[in-house]
């Protein structure tokens, strides 16, 4: 079941596949006398994958927690659809915020609710005349959709592996039925067939339900495997923005360490075995 039908989604203005969603100009972040971000540009296309990648210290959640409103910048400017984030009201911000879902690092789930009614949180907060056997049909397929069993749903986190609580975070962001997903270090924690399946799962629904992924992640494999750009964090900005092939042929010291170290060097190969 599509959320969407209930009908209850606002207007606003469509984004053309391949344009511009989110769009980053000269953003500027710090924290007391720590500079995070200076100059920062960046632009996110609708339909793509974009891995984000940087260095300890270099601010990839601070950059998505600009964008989704959790941080406010110094300076700079933030669009999503089409829409101007920075200082925009709170009522009038909903709209857009429905639009996008979140699954912050390490699932961020309530442990004092199950599985199921942590997907229902979302659905709560923006539309709470929702009935209850509506919101446990839509939990329970969401739940479904991030590839856990339907008895996951009356569990409680605790109850559930590192891999499931993962994915029961992804339930809960996929709750509004999204156009837009964050995604901060999935396969951190996981092992590699955990990780390799997150991923499938991750490409598969971008796929299914014409996703947008904002996807921060330290794992080449990820990289590798399903996004469609990377953008890499350095030096306090975006430094580069394109396909693995067009960031090898740069000469920067941080990319060529990154991809061309022994870990880049053994996704490679595993991305060529798993071709052949």
């Amino acid at each position: 079941m599509s959320f969407t039908e209930t009908d209850m989604t606002e207007d606003l203005p469509e984004v053309a596949e391949g344009d511009t969603l989110i769009h980053v100009r000269n953003l500027k972040n710090s924290f007391g006398d720590q500079v995070v971000h200076q100059g920062l540009d960046l632009d996110v296309r609708k339909g793509e994958i974009l891995g984000v990648v940087g260095g300890s210290g270099t601010g990839k959640s601070v950059l998505m927690r600009s964008i989704i409103g959790l941080q406010t910048p110094d300076e700079g400017e933030i669009s999503v659809f089409g829409q101007s984030m920075i200082g925009r009201d709170e009522t009038d911000a909903v709209a857009i915020r429905k639009r996008w879902g979140v699954l912050f690092q390490g699932g961020a789930l309530f442990s004092t609710l199950t599985v199921a009614e942590n997907v229902q949180v979302p659905l709560r907060e923006f539309y709470p005349d929702i009935k209850a056997p509506l919101l446990d049909e839509i939990a329970a397929f969401k739940v479904t959709m991030s590839g856990l069993p339907a008895e996951a749903g009356p569990k409680y986190p605790a109850e559930l592996s590192g891999g499931m609580r993962k994915r029961a975070g992804l339930a809960r962001a996929l709750a509004l039925d999204p156009e837009l997903l964050f995604l901060d270090e999935p396969t951190a924690g996981l092992d590699p067939i955990g990780a390799a399946a997150f991923d499938e799962l991750t490409s598969e629904l971008q796929k299914i339900l014409g996703l947008t992924v904002f996807l921060i992640t330290h794992d080449l494999d990820t990289l590798y495997a399903i996004c469609d750009r990377v953008a890499v964090l350095a030096d306090k900005k975006v430094i580069a923005v394109g396909t693995i092939d067009e960031l090898l042929a740069l000469d920067h010291p941080w990319i060529q360490e990154y991809f061309n170290g022994p870990r880049g060097r053994a996704a490679v190969a595993a991305k060529q075995k798993k071709k052949g």
